[in-house]
C-alpha cells in the first residue's frame, strides 16, 4: 500500500507482531496490560469512515483475529476496544486485554498508571504466541 508512513509516536510506543491484509498489527509497549494496535496500511486516515466500505469490513474482521487470538493467549476477563485518536490522529484501533486484577480495573486504562517496560522474555512469547495465531 503505497504512501503509508506509520505515526513516530505509534512507531516509538509499539513493537510489531505481524501485518494482516489490511493493518499493521503491533504491540503496545506497556506491560500492564495486553495491548495491541491495528493500523491500516493507508494513507491520510483519521476515522473509520475514512476507509472504504470493502475495506471497513475487512477492518472489523481483523479487529476480531486480534481480539480472538488476544482472548486466548492471555485467558483475560474482559476486551477493550478503542479508536480514539484524539493524541495520534493516525487511525489505529486499540485491543486490550483486561483483567479484573489489573492496576486500572475497572475503569479505562488511559493515564490511571504509569507505563511499565515489558519484561524482554515476556514480552517476545507475547509476540510469538501472537504472530502464531495470526498466522
Amino acid at each position: 500500500m503505497t504512501g503509508f508512513t506509520l505515526d513516530p509516536r505509534l512507531d516509538a510506543d509499539t513493537l510489531p507482531i505481524c501485518d494482516l491484509p489490511l493493518s499493521s498489527v503491533r504491540l503496545l509497549t506497556d506491560a500492564n496490560y495486553p495491548w495491541v494496535v491495528l493500523v491500516p496500511r493507508q494513507p491520510d486516515l483519521v476515522e473509520i469512515v475514512d476507509l472504504s466500505r470493502h475495506d471497513q469490513g475487512w477492518l472489523w474482521d481483523e479487529i476480531a483475529r486480534v481480539s480472538t487470538a488476544l482472548r486466548t493467549i492471555t485467558g483475560c476477563d474482559k476486551l477493550n476496544v478503542a479508536a480514539l485518536g484524539n493524541v495520534v490522529a493516525q487511525l489505529h484501533v486499540h485491543v486490550i486485554a483486561r483483567f479484573r486484577t489489573d492496576p486500572a480495573w475497572p475503569a479505562p486504562v488511559w493515564g490511571k498508571v504509569e507505563r511499565r517496560p515489558y519484561d524482554p522474555a515476556e514480552r517476545d512469547r507475547l509476540i510469538a504466541a501472537l504472530r502464531a495465531a495470526l498466522a
